[in-house]
């Protein structure tokens, strides 16, 4: 690689020992980088007219890209710090808009609903007197609840019976919690599919299966994941989900229905561990090549709408 190419890269993470940082990392010193990890919840901001900075441990931290790798349990300060860097002019691999509005299952849903993107029958509604028309709404049981916070298959229940459903949404309206309502996908069979979208393509794709006797396929939770070929719809549909998120870098989580692929979640911060592993793609190179050629000062711009 040309010296002119190089580039300070900064990795935004709480530990430099995760598998997809130490990835990233990797692939990028590999291609003639600089890069530094960067434990997002440390740095301050100073915020002014004309010379905004982020410091990290008192030294002011001047990268020409950003990595985020925001978990869900920090998005606000860690989207506060990615802007941060916008404001600076550095080019983040994923942008703070992307990564808020993903992180909101209701506001995604919407926007992907807005622009004709395959669903779930979803429903969400307040008050306890709405339940009986909440369930019926999404077509009645079986139905999963989702707690709107949720990550990696937590907050997430199947209610067989209406009486199962009415309890676990009165239980969790009590405790105050933010609660999404869909129809189940019976035939999908515990089974989902993880398209990874680098800069507008579908780079990797794997399907994750639940282990017997759970409906949700993630792998932190027991999931086994193996490669598999997307149909050109499914590749679509992934790209356009990423795209409506404004989102450059994005896992996006499907379901095959009886009436075409739908959308679960879009995820900001993907891990590469399960889908590295499953299709044998390095995913982590084609991340820093993607900002290799993106990469320009000023070039900071939200895609996605509302």
């Amino acid at each position: 690689m040309a010296a002119q190419s190089r580039l300070d890269i900064g990795i935004l993470s709480r530990k430099p020992s995760l598998y997809s940082t130490s990835r990233l990392k990797e692939e990028a010193e590999a291609r003639g980088h600089r890069v530094r990890v960067v434990d997002y919840l440390r740095c301050y901001m100073n915020i002014t007219s004309h010379k905004p900075n982020v410091i990290y441990r008192g030294e002011k931290l001047h990268f020409g890209a950003i990595i985020p790798r925001i978990g869900a349990t920090h998005t606000f300060y860690g989207c506060a710090v990615v802007r941060q860097f916008e404001m600076m002019g550095v080019f983040p691999a994923v942008e703070s808009q992307a990564i808020d509005r993903s992180r909101d299952k209701l506001r995604s849903l919407q926007l992907l609903s807005r622009r004709g993107i395959g669903l779930p029958v979803t429903g969400f509604a307040h008050s306890p007197k709405d339940i009986d028309g909440l369930i019926d709404s999404v077509g009645g049981p079986p139905l999963v609840i989702k707690l709107v916070e949720g990550t990696q298959g937590i907050g997430v229940v199947l209610a067989e019976t209406k009486k199962a459903a009415e309890s676990v949404i009165v239980a969790f309206q009590q405790l105050r919690a933010n609660i999404l309502v869909q129809e189940f996908i019976r035939e999908a069979g515990g089974a989902d599919i993880r398209a990874f979208v680098v800069g507008g393509k579908v780079v990797a794709s794997m399907r994750r299966q639940a282990p017997a006797g759970e409906f949700r396929s993630n792998i932190h939770r027991g999931g086994t994941a193996t490669k598999v070929r997307l149909t050109p719809e499914e590749r679509s549909t992934a790209v356009r989900a990423a795209k409506t998120m404004g989102l450059n870098v994005a896992g996006v989580d499907l379901l095959r229905s009886n009436h075409g692929p739908v959308v679960l979640e879009v995820n900001s911060s993907p891990g590469l561990e399960g889908i590295e592993g499953a299709t044998g793609v390095n995913v982590a190179e084609k991340i820093i090549v993607f900002i290799e050629t993106n990469a320009r000062q000023g070039r900071t711009r939200d895609r996605g709408r509302g």
